[in-house]
């Protein structure tokens, strides 16, 4: 029987894992951010009318979650997995250290995670709220609106008790534009 593992959900993992887990802790995975940095062609935009979403990017640190997986569902979460993040490759699946919340004290574990392919096609690199903003307004694709997945993040972010204001600059941006 193989041992339990680790999943960081940092994007729509917060809020929709989609697989079955032991535990659900909150989490912070060192040298990466959270950005929107991806130009979406599945899940919130298409080829022709790129939405916009979430990969962990270098440098900094994100909070999000940690997610213990038992052992014996390792091989059925790790293909889903792959099918839901690897849909265009612009993401690297990694093996990384990250620090659990429990006990009153941070524990360091191993955790599966997706990162940005910077030399991905749909990488978009460090853009400003406004210029993300035409992608997030017209994004739509198989997953729904990119502004949806947006606030959906944003609302599960500030459940665990912090912010993202660039995520919240975006947000704000698209909501006063549509309104």
């Amino acid at each position: 029987m193989s041992l339990d593992f680790w999943v960081f959900g940092y994007g729509s993992l917060m809020w929709r894992p989609g697989f079955e887990f032991e535990e659900r802790r909150g989490a912070v995975m060192h040298g990466v951010h959270r950005r929107l940095c991806i130009y979406s062609h599945v899940h919130r935009g298409t080829p022709d009318k790129p939405g916009m979403v979430l990969g962990l990017d270098r440098g900094g640190s994100c909070r999000g979650i940690g997610y213990r997986v038992a052992g014996s569902r390792r091989d059925d979460t790790i293909a889903y997995l792959r099918e839901r993040e690897q849909v265009t490759m612009i993401y690297k699946e990694r093996w990384r250290d990250m620090l659990v919340d429990g006990d009153g004290k941070a524990h360091k574990v191993n955790a599966l995670v997706y990162l940005v392919d910077q030399d991905h096609v749909q990488y978009a690199g460090k853009r400003s709220a406004e210029d993300l903003l035409p992608f997030v307004l017209q994004g739509h694709g198989k997953g729904g609106p990119c502004i949806d997945y947006i606030a959906s993040t944003l609302d599960h972010i500030e459940e665990l008790g912090f912010k993202d204001s660039h995520l919240s600059e975006v947000l704000t941006l698209a909501r006063n534009q549509r309104a």
